[in-house]
């Protein structure tokens, strides 16, 4: 790793580093004073209804802002954002980091001094508003704090759209591309939700039964990406027609195809949305990238991503000539 790599990663992971660290002084120094029953869950008033074991409480909240904090390093460090995009990601670790631990901290709070066979702490929604502002705090000295450290530069910056490859066309000839990809994952993962769902349905809680069913169907209906090349320029859509991503060939400058990783680049699988970057990411591998006008990119995976994207610039190059 460069030096200034290590500078990125450390600038990425500190806030995460930091919340953890507070969030285990925290618990260590009001542990005496917490129940050995923590209510753990809360509705949308504040009434607890939900509880968990003390113990399990540590174990269960204790990884996730170390886990966090590698996933954002990945991120940061090879997710391929450059400029003011990499500030934004950087603030915005800042941000979730700060916000994470406030709500944690507050769950532990709430549970102070409440006598074993009492009645359980409420948690006030004006803490949501609190861990909202401090998020914004952090994230804006996230933002100074990434000046310091140069931001990465995009290694297509400058290039000659006319560099990139292309499909020859004789005049008048018309030509299309499409190809549908997926990831094997995606159907089971769908299953296993639909299951949770019905388990949760038949204990009784039809709220989070009908929640995770419609997570059930979104993960369904991205789980295969359509991807067509044509006049009309860039389209991709899921197993329906509807929802659909469509770029137009007036708002595309060039397309590559190059190898993204799902979670450095996008942080995770499905339709995202990242500083200077959106994509339909299905699996890491190949992918059309196209840079529009500007200056932001679209993604998406799929096999044969060089035929598709040389297409995709023949197609731009007659747009723009008017042909």
């Amino acid at each position: 790793m460069t030096r200034k790599n290590l500078g990125r990663a450390t600038l990425a992971a500190l806030p995460f580093v930091l919340a953890f660290l507070i969030h285990l002084i925290l618990f260590i120094a009001l542990k005496d004073r917490l129940p050995t029953r923590l209510a753990g869950h809360f509705d949308v008033s504040g009434d607890a209804n939900g509880y968990v074991d003390r113990t399990a409480y540590v174990l269960a909240t204790a990884p996730v802002l170390p886990l966090l904090g590698a996933v954002w390093v990945l991120m940061v460090v090879r997710g391929r954002v450059y400029g003011r995009a990499h500030r934004l990601l950087v603030g915005g670790g800042w941000a979730v980091a700060a916000f994470l631990q406030y709500v944690l901290g507050a769950a532990l709070i709430v549970n102070l001094d409440i006598p074993e066979e009492g009645p359980a702490g409420s948690f006030p929604m004006w803490h949501l508003a609190v861990a909202l502002g401090v998020a914004a705090l952090a994230g804006a000295v996230g933002l100074l704090l990434a000046r310091l450290v140069p931001t990465p530069e995009d290694p297509d910056a400058g290039k000659d759209p006319a560099d990139r490859e292309r499909i020859e066309l004789a005049d008048g000839e018309v030509a299309g591309w499409a190809r549908t990809t997926g990831a094997w994952w995606t159907p089971v993962g769908a299953l296993v939700l639909a299951a949770t769902a019905t388990g949760f349905g038949y204990g009784g809680n039809w709220y989070v039964g009908t929640a995770l069913l419609v997570l059930t169907l979104l993960v369904l209906a991205f789980s295969r990406a359509h991807v067509t090349v044509d006049r009309r320029g860039l389209t991709v859509s899921g197993l329906l027609p509807w929802p659909r991503v469509q770029v137009p060939l007036e708002r595309i400058e060039s397309a590559d195809s190059r190898q993204v990783n799902a979670v450095a680049e996008f942080g995770g699988w499905g339709y995202r949305i990242r500083p200077g970057r959106t994509g339909f990411i299905v699996r890491s591998g190949e992918a059309i990238v196209a840079r529009q006008t500007g200056g932001r990119e679209f993604a998406v995976t799929v096999e044969d991503s060089a035929t598709g994207a040389a297409l995709l610039n023949t197609l731009v190059d007659r747009n723009r000539a008017g042909r």
